[in-house]
């Protein structure tokens, strides 16, 4: 983001959980649409999970009732739990942040966004 910091990143087994955190600084959860995405090599980011203004949450159909994405506006940072994590998830995933519009914040795309994360590697393995 301006300024961030992603950490939760790492290497599990397929079946396992992970929880990526992203600590902004330089704008507000609270009035920003909060996404992440991942990307795997030659291939576009993707969105996986999105937040408008710190309530209304949006999954790709790949996260749906796996992923769980939150906000903590005391801490101003955003949250992507990963459960029942499969090889197919295996990806960098990256925090983005922007001043969108709520019918933009769902099903996002990546050119919208003008702050990210630096990325963390999640590694999957069978």
């Amino acid at each position: 983001l301006v300024d961030s910091v992603e950490s939760g990143g790492g290497s599990v087994q397929a079946g396992g959980s992970l929880t990526l955190s992203c600590t902004a600084s330089g704008l507000s959860v609270r009035d920003h649409c909060l996404a992440w995405f991942r990307q795997v090599p030659g291939r576009d980011r993707v969105a996986v999970a999105s937040v408008y203004m710190g309530d209304d949450s949006w999954y790709h159909d790949s996260a749906k009732g796996r992923f769980i994405a939150s906000v903590d506006k005391e801490k101003n940072g955003v949250y992507l739990q990963m459960d029942r994590l499969q090889p197919e998830d295996t990806a960098k995933y990256y925090c983005a942040a922007d001043s969108l519009a709520p019918k933009y914040c769902s099903d996002p795309r990546s050119h919208l966004f003008d702050y990210w994360g630096q990325g963390i590697q999640v590694t999957v393995s069978s």
